[in-house]
């Protein structure tokens, strides 16, 4: 399964007023594992940037005057999205501004049956919580210190992170599969195979501390026990 987690950076808060997309940054899911392949492009917006929105994610109109429009990039966005769900968080701001830029092209718009949103899904699970992206990656333990301003491609970095998290953790690609196994010519017996692809091994949660004071209970045990391995 192909998911692809996706944000934007604007010129403002409305496409209806002429608001543009200046950054779209994309992260590809393969059976909810992040792989390399992403996508990010600056685009000039062809009007100058809101004041607000510069501050928040530090794009210049003079560094965006020689980056390419949307209509040259259109068919390398499109060709990689593909027919892929989307992933984002409060997705019908990016999703809007997307299709705002689509509906100029004379392209089909992005589907709403295809986009899923972390915001949504955040506040079912965390009612009354603050469930923004830097709350989620605190709620998670994601690292987002280098989350200065916000840019499109570490956003989808960080959102790919909290959306595996909100799903039901960072292992939800281990897939059981029962098979029949022949015993004897009239019993079968059920045996349970499982695949999980990773592309890193995830840093470990516990502190010293806590390793400290795991070894200390082993020393405690009157034997020692065949699963431990000190190194």
């Amino acid at each position: 399964m192909r998911e692809i987690v996706l944000d934007t950076e604007t010129t403002g808060l409305s496409p209806e007023k002429g608001d543009r997309v200046v950054e779209i940054g994309c992260v590809e899911l393969i059976n909810h594992v992040p792989t390399q392949n992403t996508f990010q492009v600056y685009l000039n917006p062809e009007r100058d940037m809101d004041e607000g929105a510069q501050k928040i994610h530090g794009l210049t109109n003079e560094f965006l005057i020689d980056k390419p429009r949307f209509e040259e990039i259109a068919k390398d966005f499109i060709s990689y999205i593909g027919d892929s769900n989307i992933i984002a968080h409060n997705a019908s701001f990016d999703i809007n501004f997307l299709n705002s830029e689509l509906v100029r092209l004379d392209i089909d718009k992005i589907p709403e049956e295809r986009v899923i949103d972390t915001l949504k899904i955040a506040r079912e699970k965390f009612p009354g919580a603050r469930n923004s992206l830097d709350a989620l990656c605190k709620r998670f333990l994601v690292d987002n210190s280098n989350r200065k301003l916000h840019g499109a491609l570490l956003d989808s970095e960080l959102l790919a992170e909290v959306y595996l998290e909100l799903i039901g953790g960072k292992e939800p690609d281990l897939a059981l599969a029962v098979e029949n196994k022949n015993i004897d010519e009239n019993k079968t017996e059920p045996v349970i195979t499982s695949s999980l692809k990773r592309n890193k091994v995830l840093r470990s949660r516990l502190t010293e501390e806590d390793q400290i004071n795991h070894k200390k209970f082993i020393e405690t045990l009157k034997v020692n026990p065949v699963w431990y391995n000190e190194s």
